[in-house]
């Protein structure tokens, strides 16, 4: 061994020592190593610098503003909805359709990308269905691993994998190379997991009961549910150009909440106030809150209008989510509304929200609420458009806020922009597959379009960017081209050959496998793609054999990260909101491994032959 193998050695250790005890942040090890390993004289301070100017490194930087994308026009979380509906109430099959859904959609996406969009996900399914959020956070983390296997891009270290075959002058892998070993993976998984559950703790967040309230809670405490009901302005109509103003519908008990209008080719929600103009085709959002004996129906015919069908899960303004919300108000001593009607009191001109509920006490007023008069202590349940509830948030002389929705959280500023989303993801992909252009430019292209098409913006470009994640990778990849230098890769290859010398090659790929997700269990699958690259495909060299299948495990195995809470980003990610203990990921996570390994060294020569 060199002196300067030895100082490369060092440094390595010292970065993966730093690494296993957290101190200090990762991209902060990476950027001592940039600044140090020059110092060895085995790479100049160019060539330490070069990763960023590498196609791959661009390549996920875009591929998580795409990702963005995605979470800011709703596409996962409509996924998600999907997931919960299809389920109908069975754990098995939210479990099935979950991570089914969850190793799909990460093929496109960043596996730590698809968890964070999916977590809010299931802790609404957790919270609609009563199941423990444990029951499904694990199930989440090894899909999301899995999807990662199922194609080119849906992982850092199939990339840094592939990289370093075009960096040794060989043909780098397809966009499918790597899915016909995740799709078996992933069905293995789906199978594994359906007959571990049994072994899933059953942990629930102690701080449960102090989350915010919901809709459906204020749908149930207000006694809301049957009070929308939603029409059709017919062309006969006799509302046709008359104002809300002229109307005077509040005064019998019909409150408009708001307007669907087409405009165009688009269907816009329009807030109404007294001087909006009723059009032909208008659908009208109505709380009827009324101590009359009218059925809908005869309130339809009085009016000409037609009633529209809500659907069996919709509850009162839950699918408008994304423009209108709620929130809930305390009537103070000094209020300037103590002694008014709801009707009186003129909140729809100013902070134009809604009266739709009162609390005297516990007590629910139940009667004829527009000509309730309020009293200090009330607690009122206003709506409106979020814009206007946000500017109500702070407390005023008449009205003093006391709780907004969960649903607040989950505001996706792009909402209406999903179907221009996915049509863009689709002409990546299709470019991809297709190599008419470099995946990189493909990337590119996408992300100017998600641009144009209003599905991100450039503050939210820029902070999609895990910079982070960029830097450990810069950090790292110039010990590749160090150990190579110095004779470390050929060395390590050295001892693998000569302690399994005999041996066949698909042993030499089980040692390359065990090694990989081993040296993953400390290091982030990130360094460990870029340290056992180099030495798998060394290792066919010496065997005289193909480097395709030894690259393949090492993406496979960098992806097999299920036995640690902190193998993965994946897996950190899910430990809080499952409340999970390092055992749990032990006890389930090393038999699927050993799946996985099994799985992988069976199939990969058959489909990579030696």
């Amino acid at each position: 061994m060199n002196l300067e193998l030895a100082l490369v050695l060092g440094l390595l250790s010292l970065a993966i020592a730093m690494f296993v005890l957290n101190r200090p942040r990762l991209d902060v090890v990476a950027l001592i190593m940039l600044a140090t390993l020059p110092f060895t004289g085995t790479v100049s301070v160019s060539e330490a610098l070069a990763g960023f100017a590498d196609p791959n490194i661009v390549l996920i930087a875009l591929l998580f503003v795409m990702g963005e994308g995605l979470v800011r026009t709703g596409v996962a979380r409509r996924l998600g909805d999907w997931i919960n509906s299809q389920a109908q109430g069975s754990e098995a099959r939210l479990l099935v359709f979950l991570m089914f859904s969850v190793g799909i959609a990460g093929s496109v996406m960043s596996s730590s990308a698809i968890v964070a969009i999916f977590i809010p996900v299931v802790l609404r399914i957790s919270t609609s269905t009563g199941m423990a959020p444990s029951r499904l956070m694990m199930p989440l983390s090894f899909a999301a691993l899995i999807s990662g296997m199922m194609t080119l891009v849906a992982t850092t270290p199939n990339l840094l994998v592939n990289a370093e075959l075009s960096r040794q002058g060989l043909e780098g892998f397809h966009f499918f190379s790597i899915t016909p070993f995740g799709v078996v993976i992933l069905i293995l998984g789906v199978l594994y997991m359906l007959l571990a559950r049994r072994w899933l703790p059953e942990n629930r967040d102690p701080s449960e009961r102090a989350r915010r309230p919901s809709f459906r809670d204020w749908i149930e405490s207000y006694q809301l549910a049957d009070r929308e009901i939603r029409v059709r302005v017919l062309s006969s109509s006799k509302l046709i150009g008359k104002t809300l103003g002229e109307m005077g519908l509040r005064r019998s008990g019909i409150t408009p909440l708001a307007i669907e209008r087409i405009q165009g080719r688009k269907k816009v929600l329009i807030q109404p106030t007294r001087s909006t103009a009723i059009e032909a085709e208008d659908v009208l959002l109505l709380d009827v809150h009324t101590d009359e004996s009218k059925t809908h129906q005869e309130l339809a015919e009085e009016f000409g209008v037609e009633e529209l069908p809500l659907g069996v899960t919709h509850r009162y303004l839950t699918d408008r989510s994304q423009d209108m919300g709620m929130i809930e108000a305390i009537v103070p001593a000094d209020s300037g509304l103590v002694g008014k009607t709801v009707l009186e009191t003129r909140l729809r001109d100013e902070p134009r929200l809604t009266v739709i509920g009162l609390k005297r006490g516990k007590q629910v007023v139940s009667n004829y609420l527009l000509k309730e008069k309020i009293q200090v202590g009330d607690t009122l349940l206003l709506t409106g458009f979020w814009e206007d509830i946000k500017r109500f948030q702070q407390p005023s002389d008449d009205l003093v806020p006391l709780n907004l929705p969960t649903e607040l959280e989950e505001i996706l500023p792009a909402h209406d922009r999903a179907p221009q989303a996915l049509a863009v993801l689709a002409l990546v992909v299709g470019l991809m597959v297709t190599q008419l252009v470099p995946n990189v430019q493909a990337a590119l292209i996408g992300v100017l379009l998600m641009g144009l098409l209003g599905c991100i913006d450039i503050s939210s470009a820029y902070r999609s960017i895990s910079w982070k994640t960029l830097v450990l990778i810069v950090g790292m990849m110039p010990f590749s081209l160090a150990l190579q230098r110095t004779g470390g890769v050929d060395l390590a290859a050295d001892a693998l050959v000569n302690l399994f010398a005999g041996g066949s090659p698909r042993l030499f790929l089980t040692v390359v496998f065990i090694a990989t997700s081993s040296l993953g269990m400390f290091v982030s699958n990130t360094a460990t793609a870029i340290l056992m690259a180099p030495v798998a495909l060394s290792i066919a060299s010496y065997l005289n054999v193909s480097p395709y299948p030894f690259a393949m495990v090492v993406a496979l195995a960098a992806s097999t990260a299920f036995t640690t809470p902190v193998s993965s980003p994946v897996n950190t990610l899910v430990v809080g909101p499952g409340q999970y203990r390092f055992v749990d990921f032990m006890k389930i996570g090393l038999p699927f491994s050993f799946i996985v390994l099994a799985v992988s060294v069976l199939l990969v020569p058959l489909v990579f032959p030696f």
